[in-house]
């Protein structure tokens, strides 16, 4: 696979067999595009959520929310949030495609068919997608942050040394970035968010209590994990 515009196109070989050119590949479950845009992996996404929520429709007769709720979240939205830290979408198309997956879900349980969207989300307990996707960014920074993944933190991000601490003590350095696919890169669209964080969340002790307190920046602040907010 070759990437960038500027890049030659060389031939590559591999015991006298050339090796194949492609577009796109699937590695650990993700797939990649020469491009490096994730319109194809929301496409594969979409279509695996839609079959899973497909059978749930069928196979489910007594349709509930004790009983759908649990379903979906185990079954159809692992399927679209699967390691979007890596490919988390940016193009308005793409994360409309993912969102028609709970669209349709929140229509399947009874009672909430003519409510809008919103209110079909606050009944079930829901965030959107958009808003989880922006969530395990900031989960994942922590993470690295504190040592808890083998990833170094000084080969994504750098502390901001400026002294603007107002929020909390620990800002991250913005990048300026030219292209998409750098902008919209997790190291760099993460950073905006997390320095609007307040201290009592940056400071939590385990994995748990900060998504606690994230949670309690979202009923407080809302606005702040949707995409329109950076």
């Amino acid at each position: 696979m070759h990437t960038g515009k500027k890049g030659k196109q060389f031939k590559y070989f591999m015991a006298g067999n050339e090796l194949e050119h492609v577009e796109t590949e699937k590695d650990l479950g993700v797939w990649i595009s020469s491009d490096l845009k994730s319109s194809n992996q929301c496409v594969h996404a979409y279509q695996k959520a839609n079959r899973i929520l497909g059978m749930i429709n069928r196979t489910i007769t007594w349709k509930s929310a004790d009983i759908l709720l649990p379903l979906y979240k185990t079954l159809v939205r692992p399927l679209l949030e699967y390691c979007t830290v890596a490919w988390s979408p940016h193009y308005v198309k793409d994360k409309s495609l993912l969102e028609r997956i709970q669209h349709r879900f929140t229509r399947m349980v009874p009672g909430l068919k003519n409510k809008s969207y919103e209110e079909r989300l606050q009944q079930l307990g829901l965030w959107t997608l958009e808003e989880r996707r922006n969530r395990a960014d900031l989960i994942e920074v922590f993470k690295i942050l504190n040592g808890l993944t083998t990833i170094p933190f000084d080969e994504l991000f750098e502390v901001d040394i400026s002294g603007r601490t107002r929020g909390h003590s620990v800002k991250l350095r913005k990048n300026r970035c030219k292209l998409d696919v750098r902008k919209y890169f997790f190291c760099d669209r993460v950073v905006n968010r997390w320095n609007n964080l307040d201290e009592k969340t940056i400071g939590s002790t385990s994995v748990n209590e900060f998504k606690r307190n994230l949670q309690r920046l979202r009923d407080t602040r809302m606005g702040l994990f949707n995409d329109y907010h950076r």
